[in-house]
């Protein structure tokens, strides 16, 4: 069966919108809700004082309605009381400036008293939902990715370098510090990369680099290893999200998710979204070892640069079942219906602002029936074996968005998209490989 639905946010609305919502879903064919995701200043309103009887009711509502749960741990978006009670929780841009409360991801993935919080309403979540009968998946957090320069992160990269390193003639070696006299003499000397004089050392900046992912993948390992003692029978996952700002190694972090999901917005309102959306669906189908899950994208709306532009009738289609086509287990969009307010409020939705009597819900509901009629052959069945494979690494990515480098334009994603371009336009079905990935055999054809 392939998925069909995505985020949504009840305790957005009124209680009495819950019913209508399940009925609309019941009508497009819905089967899974990615419930949640920002919902831990509801769940947990004071520290330790939790509210869970809201989400009980949308939970068995949602079960009434056959509508399955991905149930989220929220903790993308500390509550303001978190904040409040440990402003060194918040993250410290590279600049120095520690970050104030009052937007998502304010948290620092390194600090004890965020961590503690975040298994704490993991936990109470494991403890309740874990064998709820619409729970068909564990959603943790929401795309990993926030960065933190401050001193408890300092420490934390220390220890990191020391595991790596070893001593600091290792580190000294590989770093050059030779140059412009930054040998260091103490492991204390270090710390994450910060706005400086000039160009700062670019192996210094890539370390950093690495060390923000394992970090952040240990803040997941903790949350999922909760999780899973509580019913092993549920899959985990978190959403990957794809960007030049994400300091994720995703082949590596698709070793510890029981299924690759990923977030993707095509950024480009002409026929480059296709092709776009052909590559994503290609590298995310590389993370999961042949499948994958869509777990977010935009259905009406293609954002560019400072404009949102509309999608023309079909276009959510074509991008839905082209996902499918290369791999996704089923279609899943943020998000269910168009906020009321919020720093999102025009975001791209299921049903929005004009309610479903508009060409997107209609579309949907034509979508959902299309999913439905695959046979379960065809969709279960993975994409034919490519013969061609593009490489990808994301820490040479990183290397390639470092300082001094011979040209300032130097683009890893722009080539690497243009290599696999070339084959989506040759119609050359094409996989992705990864430095760990197994030798490639040749083949003839």
């Amino acid at each position: 069966m392939l998925f069909f639905g995505g985020d949504y946010n009840p305790e957005q609305w009124p209680e009495e919108v819950w019913a209508q919502d399940v009925a609309l879903m019941r009508q497009a064919g819905v089967n899974i809700a990615t419930v949640g995701v920002f919902a831990w200043s509801d769940l947990e309103p004071e520290p330790g004082r939790y509210e869970f009887g809201w989400l009980d009711r949308v939970l068995d509502l949602l079960h009434s309605g056959g509508v399955r749960v991905a149930l989220a741990t929220p903790t993308a978006s500390p509550p303001p009381w978190f904040s409040l009670a440990h402003p060194e929780a918040l993250p410290v841009t590279a600049d120095g400036i520690r970050l104030t409360h009052g937007s998502r991801d304010t948290y620092c993935v390194s600090s004890p008293a965020y961590r503690a919080a975040a298994r704490g309403i993991a936990a109470r979540l494991a403890e309740r939902y874990a064998h709820h009968p619409a729970l068909a998946l564990w959603h943790v957090h929401n795309e990993y990715g926030t960065d933190c320069r401050c001193e408890v992160t300092a420490a934390a990269f220390r220890v990191w370098l020391q595991k790596r390193h070893g001593d600091l003639n290792a580190l000294n070696e590989a770093w050059t510090t030779s140059f412009w006299s930054q040998r260091y003499s103490d492991w204390a000397q270090i710390a994450p990369p910060r706005a400086t004089q000039y160009m700062p050392n670019p192996a210094h900046v890539l370390d950093f680099r690495r060390f923000l992912s394992d970090e952040l993948l240990d803040g997941y390992i903790e949350q999922r290893d909760l999780l899973r003692a509580a019913n092993p029978d549920v899959p985990i996952t978190t959403n990957f999200v794809q960007g030049g700002w994400v300091s994720v190694d995703h082949a590596r972090w698709a070793e510890e998710v029981d299924v690759v999901a990923v977030d993707h917005y095509p950024d480009d309102s002409g026929s480059g979204a296709e092709e776009q959306t052909a590559f994503a669906a290609d590298l995310a189908r590389g993370w999961g070892g042949g499948s994958w899950l869509l777990m977010e994208t935009g259905p009406n709306l293609i954002y560019t640069r400072g404009r949102m532009h509309a999608k023309e009738p079909g276009r959510l289609t074509r991008h839905s079942l082209g996902y499918v086509a290369r791999g996704s287990g089923g279609a899943m969009y943020f998000q269910w219906r168009q906020p009321r307010g919020g720093a999102e409020l025009f975001h791209s939705a299921l049903v929005p602002h004009a309610g479903p009597d508009t060409p997107v819900f209609r579309e949907a509901i034509a979508l959902g029936r299309t999913l439905r009629n695959l046979s379960p052959k065809a969709s279960d069945a993975p994409p034919p074996a490519a013969s061609v494979a593009v490489t990808w690494d994301a820490p040479s990515w990183w290397a390639l968005q470092g300082p001094g480098l011979p040209a300032e334009d130097i683009d890893y994603l722009g080539a690497v998209r243009q290599a696999h371009r070339a084959l989506y336009r040759a119609k050359l079905q094409a996989d992705f490989v990864f430095p760990a990935s197994p030798p490639l055999s040749a083949t003839t054809g």
